[in-house]
C-alpha cells in the first residue's frame, strides 16, 4: 500500500512539474471573450395573465411589453424574462447586444454581425442568420447541443468603430 501511495504522490509531482514547466515555455495568449449584452429568459406561457400574476408574487414587475399583444417584460432586481403566449413553441435565452440590464444603450458593445462571425470561426451553425452586409438592429438564433434556443437579438444601432 506504501509502495503504491509513494508512485500516485510521485506521479502527481511529475505531472505538475511538467505542467509548470510546459506552463513556463509557452506563452499565454489572450483570448477575445465575446459580450453578449443584456440576457433574459423568454418563457412560452400558455395563459398571460395568470403567468403575470403568478410571476407578480415573486415581485417581479412589468417594465415593457403589451398585454393585449401576448407579451411583457418583467423583472427583479437584474433578473429579467419575457412572458409570451403565441409567439413561439418554448423557452428562449435571449442576449441583447448594446443592451445594459436597463435596457439602456451601452456606447461600445459587439456588434451582432461579429458575434456571429466568431461563432462560424469556432464552428458553430446558425439556426437563422443576420444578414452581414447590413448595419443596425439584427438578429441571429442557435440551438444548443440539448435543443435550447439561444436568440442574439440587438435592438440598438451598431457601435461607431
Amino acid at each position: 500500500m506504501k509502495a503504491l501511495i509513494h508512485t500516485v504522490v510521485g506521479a502527481l509531482a511529475f505531472a505538475a512539474f511538467v505542467g509548470s514547466a510546459s506552463a513556463q515555455s509557452t506563452p499565454v495568449r489572450e483570448k477575445k471573450t465575446m459580450e453578449f449584452g443584456n440576457f433574459s429568459v423568454s418563457l412560452a406561457v400558455k395563459d398571460i395573465k395568470a403567468s403575470k400574476a403568478f410571476y407578480e408574487k415573486l415581485d417581479f414587475v412589468p417594465v415593457a411589453g403589451k398585454l393585449e399583444q401576448n407579451w411583457i417584460v418583467l423583472h427583479n432586481g437584474s433578473a429579467r424574462m419575457g412572458l409570451f403566449h403565441g409567439m413561439f413553441d418554448k423557452n428562449i435565452m435571449t442576449f441583447n447586444p448594446g443592451w445594459s440590464k436597463d435596457r439602456e444603450t451601452l456606447p461600445c458593445f459587439q456588434d451582432v454581425r461579429e458575434l456571429q462571425r466568431t461563432l462560424r470561426a469556432r464552428g458553430i451553425t446558425m439556426t437563422i442568420e443576420a444578414d452581414d452586409k447590413t448595419e443596425g438592429p439584427a438578429y441571429f438564433q442557435l440551438t444548443d447541443p440539448d435543443g435550447n434556443t439561444i436568440l442574439v437579438d440587438q435592438h440598438v444601432a451598431s457601435p461607431k468603430r
